[in-house]
């Protein structure tokens, strides 16, 4: 395997790199959905069919199988998009889309319909607009910058968008979700930790599914980030062949904790086209977060969350711990299985 500076965007790149033994088969996968993988990727690559981190970026031909619950959309942002840019589902938050463009291209990604090379920086008409969206809605309090990746966003364009966010006066937080930090390292340098650090909180939401993925420039950069006072959370995808185990999760949120990430949530996989190789059943998801409560840290718990298709939002979906008796006290169930009763406050056993 080759291992240069260059990002691998064709299936070319891919054959010449010894990442597929049938380039033929991939090709219209390539016409479907784009495909990259950065450097720093490459040289976190292993050998053989189970590697972790060659599942989550290089295409293979399972992505051509579509089954009939599959959607185009399947969170259902177009719903919810008053205009280009902007989604805007929630009542306090909306999702601000600065670009389409993302380092890497993740084999199993639920907006894998509208991102790649081909969508770019949003023009700046309609930026102006999607701002003045949020001026006008006093409500939004939190703004939410996704896309594409916007930490491929050049230092200066991002600053001039956060200093923009920033007098706003409702807009009281910014949440950034990438993957920059461990799949494009380099790019977490002095200038760009600059225009993060300002008066407005601005919090990285790490997007990282595998220990593997956390190599030596990775560590640096979310060391870099933390020193610099940038609040760092994590959200991982449950993905079969990749984490769909209690060792592999614990290990991965150890990892992040470490590195002073905490882990926010855990999505069980959308119902994107082409990607029913990755998905667990929920119960199986269900049945891995309940081995990692009580032996892992408390730190190293996310929430496990589904997105309901359609645009209906998230809602969790980790393991039920308490039911009602028929006396109208508690039973809890602990770590172990074992029941325990809670007793009601005075007069809700009535309820």
């Amino acid at each position: 395997m080759t291992d240069d500076h260059t990002t691998i965007r064709t299936v070319g790149g891919l054959a010449a790199a010894g990442l597929t033994a049938d380039a033929k088969a991939l090709e219209e996968v390539a016409e479907r959905y784009a495909i990259a993988i950065s450097p720093a990727v490459r040289r976190r690559l292993g050998q053989g069919a189970d590697d972790p981190v060659a599942a989550q970026f290089v295409p293979t031909a399972s992505e051509l199988i579509v089954s009939a619950e599959e959607l185009t959309d399947p969170i259902g942002d177009e719903r919810f998009s008053p205009l280009t840019g902007v989604t805007h589902r929630y009542r306090d938050r909306v999702l601000l889309k600065p670009l389409g463009m993302c380092p890497v291209y993740c084999r199993f990604c639920f907006r894998r319909e509208v991102v790649g090379p081909e969508h770019g920086i949003l023009p700046d008409e309609d930026l102006a607009a999607a701002l003045d969206y949020i001026r006008g809605h006093e409500e939004v309090w939190e703004v939410i910058l996704t896309g594409g990746d916007p930490l491929m966003l050049p230092p200066a364009r991002l600053g001039r968008l956060l200093d923009a966010l920033d007098g706003i006066a409702h807009v009281r937080v910014v949440r950034i979700h990438t993957r920059v930090p461990v799949v494009s390292p380099e790019r977490i340098r002095p200038r760009l930790l600059s225009v993060l650090k300002r008066r407005m909180p601005v919090w990285i939401v790490l997007h990282c599914n595998h220990r593997r993925e956390i190599g030596e420039e990775a560590s640096a950069a979310l060391g870099a980030l933390a020193d610099r006072g940038v609040p760092l959370l994590s959200q991982t995808v449950l993905l079969r062949g990749v984490n769909d185990s209690p060792r592999a999760l614990e290990e991965l949120f150890r990892e992040l904790v470490e590195h002073r990430v905490k882990p926010y949530y855990l999505h069980h996989a959308d119902l994107a086209r082409g990607t029913g190789h990755f998905r667990t059943g929920i119960e199986e998801g269900r049945g891995i977060v309940r081995r990692l409560r009580g032996d892992v840290s408390g730190l190293c718990q996310p929430t496990y969350v589904l997105d309901i298709p359609g645009g209906h939002g998230k809602v969790p979906i980790g393991g039920d711990y308490l039911e009602r008796s028929a006396d109208g006290s508690y039973l809890v169930t602990d770590r172990g299985g074992a029941r325990h009763r809670y007793p009601p406050v005075p007069g809700e056993a009535e309820q």
